[in-house]
């Protein structure tokens, strides 16, 4: 009993214990913030302009079901609004070059037929040139100098 006492403490004592919890607690933090911008700032700013920030009194009587589409309205406005607060932040968050924000996901060589990154430009097996599964910013200047490349995002505006 004893024996299994040490090695729980050293578990639970353990770096990777304290980091995960550490983690947690700014994500929760994080996550609260988030959510106080999305709904206490940019939903009262949809409030300002049509007048309420819920919409839950919306509704209509169809065969004696009530339809209470305004709560589905608020609900979905939030998760836009939540969603646009976190975009701008991955967004700055990427500009100042804080955080890990790489593609994430693998894509099959179309020569040696091995796995790789969904972003990458070379086979890291075969060495072949390939075209990444997703394009980062970072490598449009790489594949501008390989010959005859076209950047899929010319001329969208």
């Amino acid at each position: 009993m004893s024996n299994m006492w040490k090695e729980f403490k050293a578990f639970a004592m353990g770096g990777n214990m304290f980091d995960l919890a550490l983690g947690f607690i700014i994500g929760i933090a994080f996550a609260a913030l988030v959510e106080s911008l999305a709904n206490d700032i940019l939903l009262q700013l949809v409030a300002a302009i049509f007048g309420t920030p819920d919409f839950t009194a919306l509704s209509f009587t169809l065969n004696d079901a009530e339809i209470r589409y305004g709560s589905f309205l608020t609900v979905l406005i939030q998760f836009l609004l939540l969603a646009l607060v976190l975009f701008g932040i991955v967004k700055l968050l990427k500009r100042f070059g804080m955080g890990n924000f790489r593609a994430q996901g693998q894509q099959e060589c179309p020569y040696c037929k091995e796995f790789v990154a969904i972003d990458a430009i070379k086979c890291k097996f075969c060495t072949a040139d390939i075209e990444p599964g997703q394009l980062e910013e970072e490598d449009v200047e790489l594949l501008k100098k390989r010959e005859g490349w076209q950047n899929p995002n010319d001329g969208i505006a």
